[in-house]
């Protein structure tokens, strides 16, 4: 009995997390499920009968394969200027020291502090100020102002625990300063940029409100949605959120993987040089 508290005492905390990380997972289940289904109704969501027909035919609906192309097309090009922007701004602030840099800190927080209904209207009152008609691109510059503070975020932290010696000791050996960060600052910070960049484009591909205020007539994905409740989503809107979901699910992985890989042949894991470095004389 003292043995079975013991492990329980070891223990509970994984459990706990194992229980919400199943709570925050239902959702995502539940529409996977629905990608097999076929409802008795268009307004129905039961769990009627099972079939491949949504996968086989994901674009049954132009409209919705056009949004998705078009959120594709937007949170594509949202992701790589905040990107850039982020990565350049967070290298700034984490390098440099210089005047108002506080002030700057606190502004990259106002975007993600702010209610997205304040920060849409506040955009549609700009671009209809400066006379900029709605559409494909007033979506771009809204998306790339909310990611921007996010990859600011996601980039910093990453700089932060990144020990400057490394770099010195490469210039130290004579390498020049594009070659130091070429080879050394680079590598060791492009982890937090593929994160950041995947936020980036995971907020702008799911954002509704900033979109719904500055969009004009062009229709995303999750307007489309948005406008499709009223009469009946489609099967295949699960289609496309179960798709997005094992991609990143996919990314993230592999990710993970090749940067395991990259530690254990730094560190000579199961590699002869390494054996023979660890192997007792």
């Amino acid at each position: 009995m003292q043995r079975i508290s013991r492990w329980l005492a070891d223990r509970w905390v994984m459990g706990v997390a194992l229980l919400v990380l199943g709570y925050l997972s239902l959702p995502i289940v539940v529409v996977a499920g629905l990608s097999f289904n076929r409802p008795s109704s268009r307004l129905s969501y039961d769990f009627n009968e099972f079939t491949l027909d949504h996968w086989r035919q994901p674009c049954a609906t132009s409209d919705m394969c056009d949004a998705v192309v078009r959120s594709i097309q937007i949170g594509f090009i949202a992701t790589v200027v905040a990107t850039v922007l982020g990565t350049l701004m967070a290298f700034a602030l984490v390098r440099h020291r210089f005047s108002g840099r506080s002030g700057i800190n606190l502004l990259i927080f106002l975007p993600m502090a702010t209610p997205e209904l304040v920060m849409g209207t506040s955009l549609l009152a700009l671009f209809v100020a400066a006379g900029v008609p709605q559409g494909f691109w007033t979506i771009v510059i809204a998306h790339v102002m909310f990611c921007v503070s996010f990859v600011v975020v996601t980039v910093k932290a990453r700089l932060a625990g990144m020990d400057r010696r490394l770099e010195e000791a490469a210039m130290d050996l004579y390498a020049s300063e594009w070659q130091t960060f070429r080879r050394v600052t680079l590598p060791l910070v492009l982890p937090g940029i593929v994160a950041a960049a995947l936020l980036a484009f995971s907020l702008s591909f799911d954002d509704f409100i900033i979109t719904n205020f500055n969009a004009g007539t062009t229709v995303t994905f999750p307007m489309y949605v948005w406008g499709a409740a009223q009469r009946g989503i489609p099967p295949q809107v699960n289609v496309i959120g179960t798709a997005m979901f094992v991609i990143a699910l996919l990314l993230v992985g592999i990710g993970s993987l090749r940067g395991r890989r990259a530690r254990r042949a730094d560190l000579g894991v199961g590699s002869p040089r390494g054996q023979r470095a660890t192997s007792p004389s």
